[in-house]
């Protein structure tokens, strides 16, 4: 019998690719407050981030598998989470165009009553193609850019701006599924 996989999050991009993989989930979105900064590697930024999310949901409901997620983009050293408004998305495409960035993000799958977890990140690069102000413009216009990293959508993408992806493209949407499928089926069984 399968269970559901309890999704600390209000992604719906990663209830989409859960559900093409066949996953059914149940959405339990957290209100934590993540961590905006870190001393060592950006990939520790993501992953303790997945981390928060998942244990305040796991806490609540441990016999559940949960599994949190937290995807950054890091452009030049610098961490870009969610833009704050639409000016600082415009600044953000703007000096990511014609450049490579990187996208990481950090997973946690969580079963509290069995002591059980398993966290890792994943990392994918993504080349812009050079845009100019316009274009930008009206890609912001033709998306939300306020509630995902980097201020930008590859799955709503369509070559507008993404020039070529090196890695996982469901990563660069926000759960890379390859790997998450792999620790779900390694560290807690059958799930779906």
């Amino acid at each position: 019998m399968s269970r559901a996989i309890v999704l600390a999050s209000r992604s719906p991009r990663r209830r989409e690719l859960l559900a093409q993989a066949g996953f059914s989930t149940i959405c339990v979105p957290t209100d934590v407050e993540e961590e905006s900064a870190t001393d060592g590697p950006p990939f520790g930024l993501a992953v303790a981030n997945a981390e928060l999310k998942a244990m305040a949901v796991a806490l609540a409901r441990p016999g559940d598998l949960v599994l949190g997620a937290d995807t950054i983009v890091v452009f030049e050293g610098e961490i870009f989470g969610k833009p704050r408004d639409l000016a600082h998305a415009r600044e953000m495409l703007s000096r990511m165009s014609g450049h490579v960035h990187e996208v990481i993000t950090g997973v946690c799958l969580v079963e509290w009553g069995r002591r059980a977890m398993v966290k890792f990140h994943e990392t994918a690069r993504v080349r812009f193609r050079a845009l100019t102000a316009g274009e930008i413009q009206n890609y912001l216009d033709s998306i939300d850019p306020l509630d995902k990293a980097g201020a930008y959508a590859a799955q709503e993408d369509g070559g507008r701006i993404i020039e070529c992806i090196e890695g996982s493209f469901s990563n660069v949407v926000g759960l890379p599924m390859e790997r998450t499928v792999e620790a779900l089926e390694r560290h807690f069984g059958s799930v779906n």
